[in-house]
């Protein structure tokens, strides 16, 4: 039975047929077209929050988060919408290169806002280096260091580490174990997307990650930053 059941999630033919890359698009379509629409909810959620503060580093921290939640959500949902189309290649550039600003723009209000200090604007600048050096792998095709990806991406998301302790003076424990709960969702479905070509829907678990991945981190930055 358990070999039966290997051979179901790891079939060729299966992941092969158009039936089933039919199906895998449209739910993966469905799930970050769900978290395109929670993104604008949030940013809107945000922006009215920083308005109340009337503080301009904030409304710019808010900002940019957002807007890195909309870009990698609508860029995600219009790739696999579109995956059987001509255009589907140029989504698919954007949405990779969205993933860079999500976990740039995802750092952005604990520098602006928690931190406000030198260290806070230094991890603020290698998050963004980071991203123009992705960008510029993806532009220029520089296969040597795309194919190492997701691992700056996880590099990328916890660098968190080496300023534990001014987040939590700044934004208490629990907004801290948001933020690391987080970032737990988006390393464990790293799993599943590095393997998606071998298993069936395994594309699908990795978007569901994201979105528990994105929830966690806006709670810790709306209620604790």
């Amino acid at each position: 039975m358990e070999k039966q059941q290997n051979l179901l999630f790891s079939n060729p033919q299966i992941l092969n047929s158009r039936s089933y890359q039919v199906t895998s698009q449209i739910f993966s379509a469905i799930s970050h077209g769900i978290g395109l629409l929670l993104a604008l909810i949030g940013t809107g959620l945000l922006i009215s929050k920083a308005f109340q503060f009337q503080e301009l580093n904030r409304l710019m921290a808010y900002t940019i988060y957002g807007l890195s939640m909309i870009n990698l959500y609508f860029f995600s949902t219009m790739y696999h919408a579109l995956y059987f189309t001509k255009v589907a290649p140029v989504f698919r550039f954007f949405d990779h290169c969205s993933i860079y600003f999500l976990i740039a723009g995802s750092y952005t209000p604990f520098c602006l806002i928690a931190l406000n200090n030198s260290l806070g604007w230094l991890i603020f600048f290698i998050e963004w280096l980071i991203v123009v050096l992705g960008l510029y792998c993806e532009i220029y095709k520089r296969q040597w260091l795309k194919k190492y990806s997701t691992y700056i991406y996880l590099s990328m998301g916890w660098l968190a580490v080496f300023i534990v302790y001014p987040i939590i003076q700044s934004v208490s424990l629990a907004g801290l174990l948001w933020l690391l709960a987080g970032g737990l969702f988006y390393s464990l479905g790293t799993s599943f997307y590095r393997f998606d070509h071998k298993y069936v829907y395994f594309h699908t678990i990795w978007h569901l990650f994201v979105l528990l991945g994105t929830a966690c981190q806006f709670i810790s930055i709306y209620f604790y930053v």
